[in-house]
Order: structure tokens, then C-alpha cells, then sequence
């Protein structure tokens, strides 16, 4: 007589807890998608295309667009640096910048932006010296960069930081053995390996900015065509009682953000298996 005897999983309560997971996914995730999907499509083809193709829709993606990549590459090169300093330096208040690090993430974005309005508005100190000589932030796309650069930068710290821990003093000293200069030892030897832990801060830095909205709108001065931003757009269409066309906008957005966010992870997929990481 032959004994089939069902293979037991590794995980204790692996079925419970997958049937857990999709049914918490499912709730929180993919049903307000669906109903944010099925009201957008009662605006149709037409609806779509007509609602993307108005001036200011377009001024406020590309506003948004490219605020969220010019305030990602600098907070990848800020990040580096930041890391670097926290792993490899030593100086007093160590501890206190590494907690410092998180504050974005525990402060409500609207104090965020309250905050760095009042440094940066041109009755400040600081923001009236800057727009004296002609360097004005404040109601500008300078300051929708640095809001959006405020809350992004720990994304990129708090990845590259362990990488740069876990990298071994070795390669480093084997490439000065070599007779490398330390310039050519950081970008030949350590950058290339921290090449994926980087593309994994940019990509949740341009994410958290393409969505931003409370630390951007008291900065950003919300003028059409200039400092508008697109969640701000929905805002205003939801206000104005076109739903419709808010969730046109939202659904427009997260496509995007989408397509960008699926490139971006593929790139750092192929640069990880490239230097067998």
C-alpha cells in the first residue's frame, strides 16, 4: 500500500497567514484602487484626454515631475554624504545626528512646510538675504525642491548607511595596495557596490516626493502655471466638487509614478545581479 503524506510547510500557519496578508492587502490596497479605477473610467477615453490635456493640468505634472527628480539626485548625493559621515566619522553629537536623521518622518508635513516657510519667506532673515540677492526659495520652484528635499533624504540615508557598514575595510585597502588614489577607490570600488542600496533611496526619495503635499503647499505659493503641484490640483477639483476629474488627476498620477517606479526597480534589479549583490 502506497502512504501519501501531505509535505508539511516550514512556516507554522503559512496558509493562515498568506490568507491574512491578501485579505489585509485586498482591504487596505487594492479596493480603494478599484473604486478610485471605477470612478475615473465613468469620465472615459474623451473625459481623460480632455482633462490631461488642459494647460494647467500639464503645468502642474511637469512641475511636479520635475521638482520630485531634481530633489531626488541631490538627495542621493546629500545622502551619501550624510552616511558616510555617520558611519566612518567621529565627531561629538554622533548619536544626536543619527536621530536627527528621523525627524522628517515623525514631523506632521505641515509643520515641515510651516517651518520652512517661515526660514525661507522673504520677510525672514534667511529667505530676505536669499531674495536680495536674487536667489528668492520661498513661493518659488526653489522651495517645492527643498520641501520635497526635506522628506526625502532620510530615505536615501537610512539605505545606503547599513551598506556602507556592511562593506568590508578590505577591497578598500586592497585597491590602495594597488596604488589607487582614494578618489579612485570611492568611485571605482565602493560607489559601484553601493550602486543598489543608492537606486533603492532615490526610488523611495522620488516616490515620497511625487506624492508630497502638506510640506510643499504652504512653501510653494500655489500659482498656476508656476508653483502649482499636482496634488494640489486634485485638492482644488475635489473642492470645487469635480470628482471626476480629481480622480482623472489621481489615477494619471499614480500611472506614472507607477511606470517611473517599475523602471527605476528594474535598473537597480539589473545592477544588483551585475555586481552579485
Amino acid at each position: 500500500m502506497d502512504f501519501h503524506f501531505k509535505e508539511k510547510s516550514i512556516l507554522p500557519g503559512f496558509g493562515l497567514s498568506l490568507g491574512v496578508t491578501v485579505f489585509s492587502l485586498s482591504l487596505i490596497v487594492l479596493l480603494p484602487l478599484s473604486a478610485l479605477l471605477l470612478r475615473s473610467s465613468q469620465a472615459g477615453v474623451s473625459g481623460f484626454i480632455e482633462t490631461l490635456s488642459q494647460p494647467r493640468v500639464l503645468a502642474a505634472f511637469k512641475v511636479t515631475f520635475s521638482s520630485a527628480l531634481q530633489a531626488a539626485l541631490i538627495n542621493v548625493v546629500l545622502g551619501i554624504v550624510v552616511a558616510w559621515f555617520l558611519v566612518r566619522g567621529r565627531f561629538p553629537l554622533k548619536r544626536l545626528v543619527d536621530a536627527l536623521v528621523d525627524l522628517p518622518f515623525a514631523m506632521p508635513t505641515a509643520v515641515s512646510g510651516i517651518a520652512l516657510t517661515a526660514l525661507f519667506a522673504p520677510n525672514a532673515p534667511l529667505g530676505g538675504f536669499l531674495a536680495q540677492h536674487g536667489f528668492p526659495v520661498a513661493f518659488t520652484p526653489r522651495g517645492i525642491t527643498l520641501a520635497m528635499i526635506f522628506v526625502g533624504l532620510p530615505f536615501v540615508i537610512r539605505n545606503v548607511q547599513p551598506a556602507l557598514a556592511d562593506l568590508s575595510r578590505d577591497l578598500e585597502e586592497a585597491a590602495n595596495s594597488l596604488g589607487a588614489t582614494r578618489f579612485q577607490t570611492l568611485t571605482r570600488v565602493v560607489l559601484p557596490l553601493l550602486l543598489p542600496s543608492i537606486l533603492s533611496g532615490f526610488t523611495l526619495a522620488f516616490s515620497r516626493a511625487l506624492g508630497e503635499y502638506g510640506s510643499v503647499v504652504f512653501i510653494a505659493g500655489n500659482l498656476p502655471f508656476k508653483t502649482e503641484i499636482v496634488s494640489l490640483l486634485i485638492i482644488t477639483k475635489l473642492e470645487s466638487f469635480d470628482v471626476t476629474g480629481a480622480t482623472v488627476l489621481a489615477v494619471s498620477l499614480l500611472t506614472l509614478s507607477f511606470v517611473s517606479l517599475f523602471l527605476i526597480n528594474l535598473l537597480q534589479a539589473r545592477t544588483a545581479k551585475y555586481f552579485g549583490n
